[in-house]
């Protein structure tokens, strides 16, 4: 069995305090003698709910399928099968990275972003290209909205129905996603990823155990970061000012390690129905999960924020952030490091 080294009892009550999964160390019940998770430990960070590893502690992450990737690529996925945020623009046609107009906004934004990077940047809103997604390192969800994954209408073509070797597998995306996170992807998951898939119990676990509930304004408040030492929040100020919808959650995310909050007490209205989050309203977040990383955050419901130059709100800030966090996801910069 490998030798582990035992946490600091100081260590362990930051973890508690702060919320994080508590890692199994040697020695402990967390691990059996073929240094495996104990699936029945507590402090083990396997998660029954959702049978998989997660949490913070990187022993969740394995990436299996490292000799597939190509370069440092990434797609963004942006189909809708619901409600269409406005900052998307106009439906794409069918295929890998068709022609983007003016009004795609976020995918221009991110396309141009992540470009200034180095990443190489893929795009679709075609559900039978996500297939096999093991070429990127990072899978971006940009405001897709409900079963996106499901390959609509294929079903009422007869020829189809009976045809069981390709197209009558009509949810094959969300078998590529899951695969391409078990075998060490990245994902990140922007505004509205947390309005889609709603009956996937897996989904909802890669977004932290978390999923949307309502939202009161579009409105002006203020981001406070609460975890600074990550890659995704370095160098951001503490807080800084932003307008978005302020999605609250319902269940609220755990095992997680929090990076940002909003300040409620910025809020106009702080809700439709849900009675808020208090004093802790997390919008930023990110864990291991079934193999891979998830970085996710519920903001970004405004195109301005993805336009450079807008002088909306925080949008460098924005801009920072969500870059850093996909680089993060992407295996680029340190990802969910432990501490604050």
């Amino acid at each position: 069995m490998t030798n582990k080294p035992a946490l600091s009892r100081a260590a362990w009550l930051a973890a508690a305090t702060l919320g994080l999964s508590l890692p199994a160390v040697a020695g402990d019940r967390g691990y059996d003698d073929d240094d495996h998770y104990d699936r029945h430990d507590k402090n083990s960070s396997y998660d029954p709910a959702y049978n998989v590893c997660r949490g913070v502690d990187p022993r969740c992450y394995h990436d299996w399928a490292a000799a597939e990737r190509e370069g440092n690529r990434v797609l963004i996925y942006s189909r809708t099968a619901g409600p269409r945020h406005a900052n998307l623009g106009p439906r794409l046609a069918a295929g890998l990275n068709p022609a983007l107009g003016a009004g795609n906004v976020v995918q221009n934004a991110l396309k141009s972003w992540l470009e200034q990077e180095g990443i190489e940047v893929d795009w679709t809103e075609d559900v039978t290209r996500l297939s096999n997604l093991h070429r990127y390192k990072a899978v971006i969800f940009a405001s897709t909205t409900r079963d996106t994954l499901q390959a609509h209408g294929r079903a009422i073509d007869p020829a189809l129905a009976v045809n069981t070797s390709t197209s009558a597998h009509l949810d094959a995306a969300k078998t590529a996603l899951r695969q391409y996170i078990r075998a060490g992807g990245g994902f990140v998951g922007i505004h509205n990823a947390f309005g889609t898939e709603y009956n996937w119990p897996w989904y909802e676990g890669l977004l932290g155990n978390a999923n949307y509930y309502d939202h009161g304004a579009n409105q002006d408040g203020m981001v406070k970061i609460v975890s600074r030492n990550d890659s995704s929040t370095n160098g951001l100020p503490k807080t800084w000012p932003f307008r978005d919808e302020w999605y609250n959650l319902e269940p609220f995310p755990t095992r997680v390690k929090f990076l940002a909050t909003v300040d409620e007490n910025t809020l106009a209205t702080r809700r439709e129905l849900h009675p808020g989050h208090g004093d802790f309203h997390p919008v930023t977040w990110c864990q291991y999960y079934d193999g891979g990383r998830s970085w996710v955050t519920t903001l970004g419901h405004d195109g301005a924020a993805f336009t450079d130059g807008s002088g909306f709100p925080g949008q460098p800030q924005f801009k920072q952030m969500i870059v850093n966090g996909i680089k993060s996801a992407m295996g680029l910069a340190p990802f969910c490091t432990s501490g604050r």
